[in-house]
């Protein structure tokens, strides 16, 4: 376990030394999710450079087959320009009632070794096999174990990361993708942090990155030789977990009833629009969408939050936080346009629109009403 905190903890030496690994991480991945299913149920795509999503001119990659990998398609990225990669390139519609079946077919095996278990999305999750239910003492095994069944009921392959926390499980896991996994022990975790690119930390977004190379900061080495004041200068509470995470020590426990931050939906247009009512039609749907799906897991928020991105791939956010939570599909709806007029008049037209809503508050008294009646 991690010491408590002292004057060399402050000055910046905490050493591997002073922590002891006491759990077994896994990190599990399917390799090329919603690909791979549409791969395996038609037998005329296995083999070929397959993307999910939109083919139209305003089409993005939902998630890409290896095959198509190769050519630099990923999610992402949009379809026009994926096509232009990899002119083979065969676009299929998502069907997420599909890929929500399998993934809880893949949920049911890992249950059946722990119940501490963090989903992460449809396709990844963190399982904590420290204590597991069928007394496996090799964390590798279980991964083994795990994957095999994967495979056998679902006829798909998954990658896992074997780790002492959840941050070099999560890495391990990308090393020998696809269908395979990876190991980094105790003993070897500083030392890959410290050789470890910082663009490539989970957690480390581009602009992170890039602010962090501003500062002289490529690898986990350059990032371990800064002291936590100057991380927390200039990266505000993040700079702790910086600090700790470049020492290989992460003590984020594997949360099975992680909460939902937030909830979303968002479109891309065939055509740019350039009118307020026209943006205004768009966004309603989007708003009903977003409160059906919060109103079903009793959700609501105090923040929205107004996505918009212009033809020129610009990008903007605008939010809005309200004293009480938001009790009204209508509130919602009325909020996001709020902050949509404020954008208008438009010089570049908009090509995509979004609608969140976060900031979750105990559930209202006609949820809480429903929600003793179902109990």
């Amino acid at each position: 376990m991690l010491m408590d905190d002292d004057d060399s903890t402050t000055h910046g030496r905490i050493s591997p030394e002073q922590f002891v690994p006491v759990r077994k991480i896994l990190h599990v991945d399917m390799d090329a999710f919603y690909a791979s299913v549409e791969q395996r149920d038609n037998p005329d795509l296995r083999g070929k450079p397959v993307a999910v999503g939109g083919s139209a001119a305003r089409g993005v990659v939902a998630a890409a087959s290896y095959e198509a990998r190769v050519f630099g398609v990923r999610s992402a990225l949009p379809s026009v320009t994926a096509k232009r990669r990899c002119p083979d390139l065969i676009f299929v519609k998502p069907r997420f009632d599909v890929y929500r079946a399998v993934s809880v077919q893949i949920r049911e095996i890992f249950a059946e070794h722990t119940d501490l278990i963090e989903p992460l999305s449809l396709d990844e999750a963190y399982l904590d096999v420290t204590e597991n239910k069928q007394n496996i003492a090799i964390a590798t095994e279980i991964a083994t174990i795990i994957r095999a069944r994967i495979k056998e009921v679902t006829g798909l392959n998954a990658s896992a990361g074997i780790s002492y926390c959840k941050f070099l499980a999560k890495m391990a896991s990308d090393l020998n993708k696809p269908n395979g996994q990876a190991v980094i022990t105790p003993k070897a975790g500083p030392e890959f942090v410290a050789n470890l690119p910082v663009k490539k930390f989970h957690g480390v977004g581009p602009a992170t990155a890039a602010k962090m190379e501003r500062l002289s900061i490529v690898t986990g080495a350059d990032l371990r030789s800064k002291p936590l004041e100057f991380l927390q200068a200039n990266f505000g509470k993040s700079g702790n977990w910086y600090y700790r995470i470049s020492r290989g020590i992460d003590e984020g426990a594997v949360q099975p009833n992680r909460e939902r931050k937030s909830v979303g939906a968002e479109d891309t247009f065939a055509e740019d629009i350039f009118d307020f009512e026209a943006a205004k039609s768009e966004l309603k749907p989007l708003a009903d969408k977003v409160w059906r799906h919060c109103e079903a897991k009793l959700l609501s928020g105090r923040t929205v939050t107004l996505k918009v991105k212009f033809a020129d791939f610009r990008q903007i956010t605008r939010s809005r936080t309200t004293a009480e939570p938001i009790a009204e599909a209508t509130d919602l709806t009325e909020a996001g346009i709020s902050l949509l007029s404020a954008v208008f008049p438009v010089e570049k037209g908009i090509r995509l629109l979004g609608i969140t809503m976060s900031n979750f508050a105990e559930p209202q008294s006609r949820f809480a009403e429903q929600l003793s009646l179902e109990i």
